[in-house]
């Protein structure tokens, strides 16, 4: 067996502890006076050289973020040139309002490319990084999202008015894209919110395991989510089958009002005197009521008045004839005045008149009423309901002979 040579260099003493990798040389106090410069340079080329790293990546994330802003607005920029193009101010408002979300969109994406590889630099803070990065890159894509759907349904519902004559097509289009946005926005922030979520170590492991027993957590969930899922369902058959419009006109539990709203799970209805009703969708599909405008915004109304037998019916005729003619809220296609009821002392008479749409046949009742009455007040005050007696076998000066027991022909007054 060869002798192993002796090296020259000498051997570390036992209890010297080892030098880590990459710190800096140790330098006596004899090669500083030596070469004061040499060891000088030595000391800080570690430190020159992080420095210098760390820069240059500060330099990297800037120039990104620059890059990323200046892509946002060329894309900002173009779009606006297309819209110029196109002419209509409509789209113009929609780009507009998707200027702030997008914004932030391409810095963010190109962070996102870019961090990975100045990992090596500091791996915790660029993990950390990352990490906020992608959760803002969620929550700016959920935002974008939720501004085109709501600006789209805007540009859409611009091109349908309800505040017109005929506006049936008008409202069905109107209840359908607010259901449509309304679903769709619940289900961008349920998705973007999991997402986000996602992006956490123990929130995933918890969704593994979620999925690991599945049986039992559908269960559990679908059982709490029940009335939710219900009302949702509900909303889609309502969407579809459309039973109620947003400015129909009905009648719910005896109350009569507008349809304000209608959202992802509830109609509102705005009641006469202003107040609001909150009806779930599950109560639309599964019990009935009264909608006045279901298939046109044209309506009937009517005016009851009670009168007395004598009351001149064809004058009363022609009353609601001229009220009818003088009064902007009638839209001339149906007034008349019809006995429709008779007691042992009034008679019932209905005015029918007709208007474009319930608000207008309300006004138009109040008036008609109004008109008629006092029409009786002025002309035939004897024609208002009064109650008669008449008292058999009263002579012409209106007494009425009552035998005594005394005078045989004493007699008392009929009244």
């Amino acid at each position: 067996m060869a002798p192993v040579p002796p090296t020259d260099a000498p051997a570390a003493p036992a209890n010297e502890p080892a030098r880590p990798e990459g710190d800096a040389p140790a330098i006596d106090a004899a090669e500083v006076l030596d070469d004061p410069v040499g060891a000088f340079q030595a000391i800080t080329a570690p430190i020159v050289s992080d420095w210098q790293t760390y820069a240059l990546g500060l330099v990297v994330l800037v120039t990104t973020i620059l890059a990323g802003l200046i892509l946002s607005w060329l894309l900002s920029r173009g779009l606006r040139a297309l819209v110029k193009r196109a002419g209509d101010r409509r789209v113009g408002r929609v780009v507009d309002r998707l200027r702030g979300p997008i914004r932030p969109v391409g810095p963010l994406i190109l962070l996102l490319i870019v961090l990975p590889s100045l990992q090596t630099l500091a791996p915790s803070l660029v993990g950390f990084a990352r990490h906020l990065v992608s959760l803002l890159l969620i929550a700016s894509l959920a935002w974008t999202l939720l501004v085109a759907m709501n600006a789209a349904e805007k540009f859409m519902l611009s091109k349908h008015r309800v505040d017109v004559a005929d506006n049936l097509e008008a409202r069905r289009m109107h209840t359908q894209l607010r259901f449509i946005t309304r679903t769709l926005g619940l289900l961008v922030i349920v998705l973007g919110a999991s997402a986000a979520l996602m992006t956490f170590d123990g929130v995933r492991q918890i969704g593994t395991s979620l999925l690991a027993s599945a049986g039992v957590a559908g269960l559990v969930i679908g059982l709490a989510a029940k009335p939710a899922v219900e009302n949702i369902i509900s909303g889609l058959q309502i969407s579809l089958a459309q039973p109620i419009r947003i400015d129909d006109v009905v009648v719910i539990d005896g109350e009569w009002g507008r349809v304000e709203e209608i959202t992802a799970t509830y109609v509102v209805v705005r009641i006469w005197d202003e107040r609001r009703q909150i009806v779930p969708f599950s109560r639309i599909i599964g019990e009935s009521f009264t909608n006045w405008t279901r298939s046109s915004s044209q309506i009937l109304g009517w005016a009851m008045i009670y009168t007395d037998y004598t009351a001149p019916v064809d004058e009363l005729r022609r009353v609601l004839q001229d009220v009818c003619e003088k009064s902007a809220h009638w839209d001339k296609r149906v007034c008349g005045l019809q006995v429709t009821e008779a007691s042992e002392q009034t008679m019932g008479l209905r005015a029918l008149v007709s208007a474009v749409d319930a608000g207008k046949a309300w006004d138009l009742r109040c008036e008609v009423r109004e008109a008629l009455i006092t029409h009786l007040q002025q002309h035939h005050p004897n024609c208002l309901p009064k109650s008669r007696v008449r008292l058999e076998g009263a002579g012409p000066d209106g007494f009425v002979p009552v035998p005594t027991e005394g005078s045989p022909g004493e007699t008392l007054p009929a009244g």
